[in-house]
């Protein structure tokens, strides 16, 4: 369920400043990211999981206030964040 060390250095490498930045909002959106789309793959096979389903819900909830949050930040680190990661739409 949970990302690896080397997916999340890679992810830590494309999406961050350095390769210590992991607090930065593209980073945690990045990460958030990958853990909602594991989590989406497993509910597909386990439906009734509601401990796992209210997890994602609370991962996508954070991901939309830090989505909020870039977005007010730094409008085009925010656009071509979404374009990467292939999310709203």
């Amino acid at each position: 369920m949970s990302i690896n060390l080397k997916n999340k250095k890679d992810i830590i490498e494309e999406y961050g400043a350095n390769e210590k930045d992991t607090g930065s909002a593209e980073v945690q959106i990045a990460m958030l990211s990958k853990k909602i789309a594991e989590l989406t793959e497993h509910l597909k096979s386990n439906q009734k999981d509601f401990a796992t389903k209210r997890g994602l819900y609370m991962m996508v909830g954070k991901r939309k206030r830090l989505l909020s949050y870039l977005k007010e930040k730094n409008l085009e680190g925010y656009r071509a964040l979404i374009k990467k990661l292939g999310i709203r739409g």
